[in-house]
């Protein structure tokens, strides 16, 4: 078969293939076609009820249980850690940082927040109120366990 058949069957092929699952496929790009930009959905509300969640598995970081929009945390300042601070908590009544933000790579404690762990939005997130676009099967590991020590699996 000559080259340039070759190239116009394969352009063929791959445009068949672009419009039968634009077609027939449901995405989360929603219903634009492959081919256009979809229209982004709005952003959902941030979640602000201040309940801590249960953790997953072992060494979860915890997640946001409140607005954070417009806190500044960057090299010059934190503003969780004006609520999250040893000193703070007192009054503030939030949780404090866990004793493994003050250790450095070495494992020494520090007087301060390890500055490896002062950017707090690099592992904790806050939450929105949205609903899952597609079904979650996770099961966090005391489930796994439980079914294990009942026998339930193998």
């Amino acid at each position: 078969m000559p080259l340039l058949v070759m190239i116009l069957t394969a352009g063929l092929v791959a445009g068949a293939a672009v419009a039968y699952a634009a077609d027939n496929f449901a995405s989360l790009r929603g219903p634009a076609p492959l081919t256009e930009e979809g229209e982004p959905p709005p952003l959902a509300p941030e979640e602000n009820r201040d309940l801590r969640r249960v953790r997953n598995y072992p060494e979860q970081p915890p997640t946001i249980p409140h607005k954070i929009e417009g806190y500044q945390i960057d090299i010059n300042a934190n503003r969780c850690l004006s609520c999250h601070s040893r000193t703070a908590t007192g009054e503030s009544q939030a949780p404090m940082v866990s004793i493994t933000h003050f250790m450095d790579r070495d494992g020494q404690f520090l007087a301060a927040v390890s500055p490896r762990r002062y950017f707090c939005t690099q592992c904790h997130i806050p939450q929105h109120e949205v609903d899952a676009p597609l079904e979650n099967t996770f099961e966090d590991i005391d489930s796994i366990l439980t079914r294990i020590e009942e026998g339930r699996i193998e």
